[in-house]
């Protein structure tokens, strides 16, 4: 290729590493004859010369979870700015699952790792970081000051979610969602319950249909246990942990004809795309999920340039509840009997 452009090696490393040290005009012969050539670099070879790879590594617990998904969209956003790739993991709520990625992470060399932890901070994650690989939490609050971290306030979260379901008039309130290893489903459990006792009502007034999983099939079951319980002991509200839990709980209660929000007023967590397209629209705390990636790649990405200006900070954004049909009463008219088509009407064609 040097010869093909009338260069030396040398200046054809510049060309691909360093092109500002390279005149215009010699730049585009030796460009040229990459594209002559159908050269392609082996960045496998530059980055095991160089020490690291031009990649981070994001570690999220449920890749199905809309969440999670603009979430990576915002991480995607700033690292590609800075000219790097992301390697995006799964650890599907396993610890064992989310240890074999950072292993595999670690062996690839990459820069640093944003995660949100099955289970806290590991010890494996603090193995990380004295070996040299910075690490940032992703909605996960840093309990040390030395470690960065992006988060929601999801106490907060869960007293917004509660308050409004007390205004409605609610005394009976389901909280589902779990397990409560997750740090998110306790603090949201926590906002919940404390307004319940801020509003002067028992401690039974908040019941807890613990799910093994924040996920639509979770929040269908719990919708069968709820539908199960006698009329005059079922919750009359229902907050859920996240809104695929919510959504599942939601399609159970029209399954079985039980009016949302008439029978069961219903307020998810996250605010998802999916909660406004819902059948009935969705009720749901927001959390800025594509804010939330992105300024946890930029954290990271200054943490590894090494940048003297780098101080470690545990950013906290604040959730906004966002109210729709699913729990406000005067934006949904129950239906009635005059409402409801007859047999023959629902079998004629539009």
């Amino acid at each position: 290729m040097a010869a093909r452009a009338g260069v030396s090696v040398g200046t054809v490393s510049n060309v691909l590493n360093r092109p500002q040290l390279v005149a215009p005009a010699t730049r585009a012969r030796v460009q040229q004859a990459i594209a002559a050539l159908g050269f392609v670099r082996n960045e496998s070879a530059r980055q095991l010369r160089a020490g690291r790879s031009r990649t981070l590594g994001l570690v999220v617990l449920d890749v199905s979870n809309p969440f999670f998904t603009d979430v990576a969209r915002g991480v995607e956003d700033a690292v590609t700015q800075a000219g790097l790739a992301v390697v995006l993991c799964n650890s599907d709520q396993r610890v064992e699952r989310e240890r074999a990625y950072l292993d595999l992470l670690e062996e690839q060399r990459v820069q640093g790792i944003l995660i949100t932890p099955v289970a806290g901070v590991s010890q494996r994650l603090r193995q990380l970081r004295r070996r040299g690989t910075p690490v940032v939490l992703v909605d996960r609050w840093a309990a040390t000051p030395n470690q960065c971290s992006v988060s929601v306030d999801d106490v907060q979260g869960g007293q917004l979610a509660a308050a409004h379901l007390v205004g409605q008039g609610h005394q009976r309130i389901a909280f589902v969602g779990g397990p409560f290893g997750i740090k998110q489903v306790q603090d949201r459990y926590d906002g919940a319950s404390a307004v319940v006792r801020e509003a002067g009502l028992p401690a039974s007034a908040l019941t807890v249909v613990e799910t093994p999983a924040l996920n639509f099939a979770a929040g269908r079951a719990a919708g069968e246990r709820i539908a199960g319980m006698p009329p005059r002991r079922r919750p009359t509200a229902a907050f859920c942990a996240n809104d695929l839990v919510a959504l599942g709980l939601l399609q159970e209660m029209t399954r079985r004809r039980l009016q949302v929000p008439g029978d069961l007023a219903i307020v998810g967590y996250d605010d998802i795309d999916f909660a406004a397209a819902a059948a009935v629209p969705l009720s749901s705390v927001r959390q800025p999920r594509d804010q939330l990636g992105r300024a946890a790649a930029e954290l990271l990405l200054e943490e590894t340039a090494g940048h003297r200006s780098h101080r470690h900070r545990q950013l906290v954004f604040a959730p906004e509840l966002v109210v729709r049909d699913s729990s406000d009463h005067h934006r949904r008219r129950p239906r009635n009997r005059a409402d409801s088509p007859s047999p023959a009407a629902a079998a004629s064609p539009s």
